[in-house]
């Protein structure tokens, strides 16, 4: 399946709502559905790359605006320290392959996770 086919490609297409908290031109920042912290909001590029592994030097400015708007998001939302988790591959936890970035907060984590 291609990654603009994904649910996360109908978001972008306006087709299924969100819970927008931040947009531009390269990405879109949403809450997640089904959260796993008090804050947990999810990053995702406009360019439909599958997961991170998939990923070129071609877009090695867009994975890094992903990481600023990932850390903006988070002191938007009020966190002093988050968790940046990135799943790249169904062994990893990845269900959505259109390449996303979870800000994660609000509560302890524990470490290591999973």
């Amino acid at each position: 399946m291609a990654s603009s086919d994904t649910i996360f490609g109908r978001i972008l297409r306006g087709e299924i709502p969100c819970q927008e908290v931040y947009a531009d031109d390269h990405c879109l920042a949403f809450r997640d559905v089904n959260p796993q912290a008090p804050v947990h909001v999810l990053v995702i590029p406009r360019e439909p790359i599958p997961q991170l592994a998939e990923a070129t030097s071609d877009h090695q400015a867009l994975l890094g605006h992903l990481l600023l708007v990932a850390a903006r998001v988070a002191r938007q939302e009020g966190l002093e320290s988050w968790r940046t988790v990135i799943n790249s591959g169904t062994e990893a936890g990845q269900t959505v392959f259109h390449l996303h970035l979870h800000v994660i907060g609000g509560r302890p984590m524990a470490w290591p996770p999973g």
